[in-house]
């Protein structure tokens, strides 16, 4: 297993910090997954209230569209500032930088022109400690990258292909938040079954192509951190999605049974 690593990863750079930080990005971004499915849940989108062990009275809520800011901003900004502290010629840094950017971009953007929100809010707890882990990830990502110069080169060059995953990715998750942003009018705060797409297959088809999208930009990195947070993220959105199809269940009596969770055609 070391061997196949170390055919397609980096070594790991001289950096504590970075070594720290992969290993707790794994454990704590999976740990999150594993209580999802738990039942306890991150308080944002349909599950800000479920689960406290508080009285609301006592949380600070933020609007969707403000929780869902604070999530992505700080992580685009860290993109966005990284051209200015590690300007180099490497295409590989480079690609990390600009696909990092791009993906917070498009999530900002999306924030406050595509999504459509209901009554929900995010807990401010909840949305201090996502965007924490997008920016950690974000800053260390790129900043582990550029430990890499000078470095040789993997065996395998996946980052072509990390490319072309990563468009599908961001593509993919772009058309199914279209998708359910047509769900509503503005006037309308409801959750509906959501159809078209692939939501005839998984409940969470934007979060499958998020996935795709990371694996991407792991395929351009081909360094320890992104490994460790794609691998972690996978496990929460797994677990996301899990809670998100038992959620639906419990609402709609008419729910497709046979709508998975993130992977089609595997048990949800």
């Amino acid at each position: 297993m070391a061997s196949m690593l170390s055919c397609v990863i980096f070594p790991p750079p001289p950096s504590l910090i970075i070594s720290v930080m992969s290993v707790v990005s794994l454990v704590a971004i999976s740990g999150l997954g594993i209580s999802e499915i738990l039942g306890k849940h991150l308080q944002y989108s349909r599950f800000w209230n479920l689960n406290s062990e508080k009285s609301t009275r006592m949380q600070i809520k933020l609007s969707s569209r403000t929780g869902m800011l604070v999530f992505y901003v700080p992580a685009f900004l860290s993109g966005v500032a990284s051209f200015v502290l590690y300007p180099n010629h490497d295409l590989r840094l480079f690609l990390v930088k600009a696909t990092l950017t791009i993906h917070f971009f498009k999530r900002t953007i999306e924030v406050l022109f595509v999504h459509k929100y209901s009554t929900s809010g995010v807990v401010l707890d909840s949305a201090i400690l996502i965007s924490s882990s997008y920016f950690s990830a974000t800053s260390s990502m790129i900043h582990g990258q550029y430990l890499t110069q000078g470095f040789p080169e993997p065996q395998v060059d996946l980052k072509y292909p990390g490319v072309l995953l990563f468009l599908l990715g961001i593509s993919g998750n772009l058309y199914h938040h279209l998708l359910l942003a047509s769900l509503r009018t503005k006037s309308d705060k409801e959750y509906k079954i959501p159809k078209g797409g692939l939501f005839g297959l998984v409940i969470c088809p934007h979060y499958l192509f998020e996935v795709l999208g990371f694996i991407g930009i792991l395929f351009i990195s081909q360094t320890l951190y992104p490994l460790c947070f794609t691998v972690g993220t996978i496990v929460y959105l797994m677990g996301r999605s899990y809670a998100t199809r038992r959620w639906y269940l419990s609402k709609f009596e008419d729910f497709p049974k046979d709508v998975k969770a993130l992977i089609p055609y595997v048990r949800g």
